[in-house]
């Protein structure tokens, strides 16, 4: 993460012409005179309280073809209690690979997975933290908590990790 605050709106203003790429902020606001930015309408302030309130501090969001989506993960899965006969998947961390037949592309009209499934205890993914069968249902409510347990804007957000402790170590 960076340790540098980073501008998102209010750009630093540079009057005069240098080397390629250089901000002109004359032609900027000549150019896009209506925006925004320009009008005052955003500033990096209200952007970042916005930000606050309507992702890490809200409950639930709808839109965008969603009705209605918790925020805080109620609800995550716990993978040992997946019902794998009633979902008709061969394990809960593997989807059922067979396919439905000739002439339909129904899922339920797959049948029963009846090939080797692999044992999750070997199956080691790249990279660090508690490992691919740890349950949503476990991780869900720590990653939820970010940004609440602090008044810090944006939320206590750590290089590498999810969470204290997500990556193995307290």
């Amino acid at each position: 993460m960076a340790e540098v605050r980073q501008i998102t709106v209010n750009a630093v203003s540079i009057n005069s012409p240098k080397a390629k790429g250089d901000r002109i902020e004359a032609n900027l606001r000549s150019c896009f005179a209506a925006s925004p930015i320009y009008n005052n309408s955003i500033t990096d302030d209200n952007i970042k309280r916005y930000y606050q309130n309507e992702v890490l501090d809200a409950t639930s969001v709808a839109g965008n073809g969603f009705s209605n989506v918790s925020l805080n993960y109620e609800g995550a899965p716990n993978l040992e209690a997946v019902d794998t006969e009633l979902h008709n998947i061969p394990s809960p961390y593997m989807p059922n690979p067979t396919s439905p037949g000739p002439g339909s592309l129904n899922a339920a009209d797959k049948p029963t997975y009846t090939g080797e499934v692999p044992d999750p205890e070997f199956n080691v993914e790249f990279g660090s933290g508690l490992g691919g069968l740890t349950s949503p249902s476990v991780t869900s409510q720590p990653i939820s908590r970010q940004g609440t347990e602090t008044n810090n804007l944006l939320g206590p957000y750590i290089s590498g990790r999810s969470y204290p402790g997500s990556d193995g170590n307290p």
